[in-house]
């Protein structure tokens, strides 16, 4: 990577975009999308985090609790609901936050894999899943390749990944990384394309350094090495209208929202709510209802992070199948 490359100057976003959920500034009709089928749907365990990252979409850290802890029975409630309603989810996922600050993460990855649907755990495999060592040992013995842990590290080289995640984090996320390889689990790694080098630059140094600490993470699987465009709310980006599916030659099948949902609590609510998507947890124009059955609507691509992340950039959180 070629570190005296000049860095783009950053467009901002045009304040007349994004403001209504209908048509876009220019007057044309705003794309939107169908739930086709719940395939994947996520619970948001909470935003505390052991870290404090500069570009956390989220914005976790050890103070940022507006999205709470959810429990053990809330999230058995909406496992209940998929199997009443038949609605044929096959795939769980976890976020946060650090999933694994939830007091309440081992029972439910208990009864997300009891009920023979598999779980995708996102986490920087620091001290908080350390601490759970033995009780995930239990689970990937008993439900095996069924539960995936999918770890942040955001560059192959330890300085660019410290800028983003803090002194010191490197090392141990590359611990807990090498312990989950070792362990025989389903691992799986999320990179980022922040610093903009090329994706077979990136892939190669993953590969390198995997290969260096003895890690089995296959970096050609687009599906075991993620590389996440990046979420700049500020940065102008073009409005998504119905036309653009031809233009661009993207399907409306193809986005997140699509197929999958996310669950959240926000402090001081009486109960859990379902958002569009795992991008949007805090905008209330994305919240959907309490139930999956009225989160099943339509979602106008209202918002940057629809035409950035996954229109323009062809990001999922969810794990492809």
């Amino acid at each position: 990577m070629n570190s005296s490359a000049p860095i783009p100057v950053r467009k901002p976003l045009d304040p007349a975009k994004f403001q209504h959920p209908l048509v876009t500034a220019k007057g044309e009709r705003r794309a939107s999308v169908a739930l086709g089928r719940l395939e994947t749907l996520w619970f948001n365990t909470g935003t505390l985090c052991n870290l404090t990252c500069v570009n956390c979409y989220i914005e976790s850290s050890p103070t940022n609790d507006r999205l709470v802890y959810l429990t053990r029975q809330e999230v058995a409630d909406y496992l209940d609901e998929i199997a009443r309603e038949g609605l044929g989810t096959k795939e769980i996922g976890f976020t946060g936050g650090e999933p694994f600050m939830n007091p309440d993460i081992v029972a439910m990855l208990e009864d997300v894999l009891s009920r023979g649907l598999r779980a995708l755990v996102l986490t920087n495999a620091m001290r908080p899943m350390m601490k759970l060592a033995a009780p995930l040992r239990d689970l990937r013995e008993r439900h095996g390749e069924r539960l995936t842990i999918r770890v942040s590290l955001d560059h192959y080289g330890q300085a660019l990944h410290e800028s983003e995640r803090g002194a010191r984090s490197f090392e141990t996320t590359l611990h807990g990384l090498k312990w989950l390889s070792d362990n025989g689990f389903n691992v799986h790694v999320a990179g980022r394309t922040l610093w903009g080098e090329p994706e077979a630059q990136l892939r190669a140094g993953y590969a390198r350094l995997f290969a260096e600490r003895g890690i089995r993470v296959d970096t050609a699987d687009h599906a075991a090495l993620v590389l996440f465009p990046e979420m700049d709310p500020e940065a102008d980006v073009p409005e998504i209208t119905e036309a653009c599916w031809g233009i661009l030659h993207v399907s409306p099948e193809a986005m997140m929202c699509a197929s999958s949902r996310m669950v959240v609590k926000r402090k001081g609510a009486g109960r859990p709510a379902v958002v569009a998507c795992t991008l949007l947890p805090y905008d209330p124009a994305f919240e959907l209802g309490a139930s999956l059955r009225e989160a099943s609507g339509a979602v106008p691509l209202n918002h940057p992070h629809c035409a950035r992340f996954c229109v323009l950039g062809g990001g999922s959180c969810s794990a492809p199948t």
